[in-house]
């Protein structure tokens, strides 16, 4: 059973947020310059502005791409404003389109960032695998038409765990500084028609986990051989993988901080996404 939110007024000037959205209709995380491109950040922060009764600028854990979902988003800024727990979840709903959530609020040390206090983040990839497109899932997860094999698509992976020079899964247009990452884990499991790709790792570069679920589809479906996913790592070369997959399918669904900033345990725990499909 869910706790009702504190009518409390949070006394702190950093808030931290969990946010959940649909990202089929927005052109990404960032605010863009052109203020006709609907962004998730910038429907935030006109929506968190109204109840704080000022301009906010708002920091996340991931920039996700255009049409990604997330369900664990998190998010802070700062305010001057004196709000409890209750005004910042259904005061900002309020103000939101239906496809933007917040999910909980709370006071957070100075110290935390959304971004750079992150150790981990997890993201799922969904792959609706049936003969005939469907209509009930379109923008919520990636159609695949050849029959796939999922224990074939889990072996593979195992050849990204670990630290990998991870430039041949790496967009052009990816401004990081280093190519490098440290992958936890990586699963992929079959619920009826639908595979689910798993993956937890430091941080991710551009298109990251969808150049590697679109590797991981063509070993799956019988193009390439299991051995392929760790012949593409090695070759450090963007062009001995697959096409980008689409991010239909994609969702970010987790970021991990340390207990220190006592982030709510909600932020770990189980989404929609954890029990949908078993």
């Amino acid at each position: 059973m869910h706790k009702p939110f504190s009518d409390v007024s949070i006394d702190t000037r950093k808030i931290a947020m969990l946010i959940e959205y649909r990202g089929a209709l927005y052109h990404g995380w960032q605010k863009q310059l052109q203020p006709d491109v609907p962004t998730v950040q910038a429907t935030l922060e006109q929506a968190i502005g109204q109840v704080a009764a000022h301009d906010v600028q708002i920091f996340c854990a991931g920039r996700t791409d255009a049409k990604v979902h997330g369900t664990a988003q998190v998010i802070h800024f700062e305010t001057s404003a004196l709000r409890s727990q209750k005004a910042w979840v259904c005061g900002v709903n309020a103000q939101l389109p239906d496809d933007v959530r917040v999910r909980w609020a709370s006071g957070v040390d100075d110290a935390f960032h959304a971004r750079f206090s992150a150790t981990a983040r997890t993201y799922r990839y969904l792959i609706i695998n049936t003969p005939v497109k469907p209509a009930i899932f379109a923008h919520l997860m990636t159609w695949h038409e050849r029959p796939l094999a999922a224990d074939k698509m889990h072996q593979a992976a195992q050849a990204l765990l670990g630290e990998n020079d991870f430039s041949a899964f790496q967009a052009a247009a990816c401004q990081s500084h280093s190519s490098f990452r440290c992958v936890e884990y990586i699963t992929v499991r079959r619920s009826h028609d639908v595979l689910v790709i798993e993956i937890k790792a430091n941080a991710f570069l551009l298109h990251m986990v969808r150049n590697i679920a679109a590797v991981l589809m063509e070993i799956g479906d019988g193009r390439k051989p299991v051995e392929w996913a760790q012949q593409v790592l090695q070759s450090r070369d963007r062009q001995q993988a697959s096409v980008t997959a689409k991010p239909d399918g994609l969702y970010l669904v987790a970021v991990d901080y340390p207990d220190s900033f006592a982030i709510p345990q909600l932020t770990k725990g189980p989404s929609l996404l954890e029990s949908s499909f078993d």
